[in-house]
């Protein structure tokens, strides 16, 4: 996946200027694209990989306890009266952890910190992933849906016109036309309605990329073909966990190694190493009338290196900061536990409920199936002549084509809405199986920039 982002940097900066420039255009945006400028840009990835960074400076704090530091000071004054220390014109000095029981758990903990904020990036990038997706998808869905929309209006609008002909020429009556009427009020209402969730879902994905104010367009090409149930099934026990879930036992592992580190702390030797050079001048104090044995023999510098060796006692603090860590770590042991056994019950209950909602789909399919050669059965009864054989068949007109458009085009908006609950679903799925990556990394690569078309709506 980072190969890819980087490979499409190129159609990042592209995106960028073409999208900062057509102002109240149309902008054509492709899924990858999509993808891409949302890993670069979204909030919650950039303050996962902050958390990276402060992770791992925490690891450096606790490994480079063993690396010596190197101070220098200074200074120049006068005194009197009795000196209340040795007159130093300036020092260098140097020390450093040699050996502590508990400084490795704290490296460990560290380390696994690291990861845990590691693993957690992979899940916030992923969380993001299948949010530009499904609100891509959900977007592409919604045009669709204007589009079947468009096409339900303009029969409705024609039945109206057929209905108002056939009651002037006294073959219908009044209420006929409130019906038709009233299916042209409501299309016009479901048209304002998914006008206004157009706008949402645009919003929503500019929102995601980083550039808020846009008409986003999406490209059909650019989205791979969605893989079958069957092709996302298979045995629960053998899919992984998710990051989020590993991240939370590492977390818990973290505390564990602190828990541990700072349980070996009394009666548990610590050694350190420290080294000093002192620059030391008398001239302006009266120190050699306080230490005349500093008059006879003496030097301006002073020196000293050794091994400090501490055994720590008794301290109540440090013994109930031990208690504390230890209970917070097997809280985050039991916090974690939970998270996976409600991730995996999640994961099993979208699975399941993934063959239904693939038979309700297939059912909206197979009644827009019917509608669509009902259709063709009355375009074909009214383009031909009159069957002489069979005088009481009953004549169609064209009302009944206007109102099998509408039928059809009624059952085509609720196919799309079943198709939309399901492809969400399965995308759901897959990020929770770690298929997403795999799955997008077959987008078509015609579909990878964007492109911008000047026009209103």
């Amino acid at each position: 996946m980072m190969g890819r982002i980087r490979l499409s940097a190129r159609w990042t900066m592209v995106a960028i200027v073409v999208l900062c420039t057509t102002g109240r255009a149309h902008a054509q945006l492709s899924l990858s694209s999509a993808v891409d400028l949302a890993l670069r840009n979204d909030p919650k990835v950039l303050a996962a990989q902050a958390d990276v960074k402060r992770a791992q400076a925490a690891f450096s704090e606790a490994h480079d306890a063993y690396v010596p530091t190197a101070s220098a000071s200074g200074g120049y004054g006068t005194s009197t009266g009795v000196p209340l220390s040795v007159p130093t014109v300036f020092q260098l000095s140097s020390s450093s952890l040699l050996f502590n029981f508990s400084q490795k758990d704290f490296v460990r903990a560290a380390a696994a910190s690291v990861e845990s904020a590691r693993l957690s990036l992979q899940e916030t990038r992923e969380k993001v992933i299948e949010d530009v997706v499904a609100t891509y998808l959900a977007l592409h869905n919604d045009e669709e849906k204007a589009a079947a929309l468009r096409d339900e209006h303009a029969a409705s609008g024609r039945l109206v016109s057929i209905v108002q002909q056939r009651i002037d020429a006294g073959q219908d009556a009044r209420v006929d036309l409130l019906k038709a009427r009233l299916k042209l009020d409501q299309t016009r209402f479901a048209e304002l309605q998914i006008e206004d969730d157009i706008a949402a879902q645009a919003d929503h994905l500019g929102r995601l990329i980083g550039m808020p104010g846009n008409k986003l367009v999406t490209v059909a090409d650019s989205i791979p073909p969605i893989p079958d149930v069957t092709q996302l099934g298979g045995p629960l026990n053998t899919q992984p966990d998710s990051y989020g879930v590993r991240a939370a036992f590492a977390n818990a592992l973290s505390k564990q190694e602190k828990a541990f580190g700072d349980s070996r702390y009394r009666f548990r030797p610590q050694l350190s190493f420290g080294a000093n050079y002192s620059r030391i001048s008398t001239t302006h104090t009266n120190y050699a009338f306080y230490y005349p044995a500093f008059q006879t023999q003496h030097s301006d510098n002073a020196a000293s290196v050794g091994i400090q060796i501490m055994i720590p006692l008794y301290d109540r603090g440090h013994e109930a900061r031990a208690h504390e860590s230890a209970a917070e770590a097997v809280s985050a042991r039991f916090q974690a536990e939970d998270q996976r056994n409600q991730f995996l019950e999640g994961r099993a209950k979208l699975q399941h409920s993934l063959s239904e909602l693939e038979a309700s789909a297939r059912v909206s399919q197979d009644s827009q199936d019917l509608a669509e050669e009902q259709l063709k059965a009355i375009m074909i009864q009214l383009n031909a002549p009159p069957d002489a054989t069979n005088p009481q068949a009953p004549l169609l007109n064209p009302k009944d084509e206007q109102t099998a458009r509408i039928d059809l085009q009624q059952r085509r908006l609720d196919y799309l809405t079943a198709k939309g609950t399901l492809d969400q679903s399965k995308v759901n799925l897959m990020r929770q199986t770690r298929q997403l990556d795999n799955w997008l990394q077959g987008t078509s690569p015609a579909g990878t920039g964007i492109s911008a078309t000047v026009g209103h709506k």
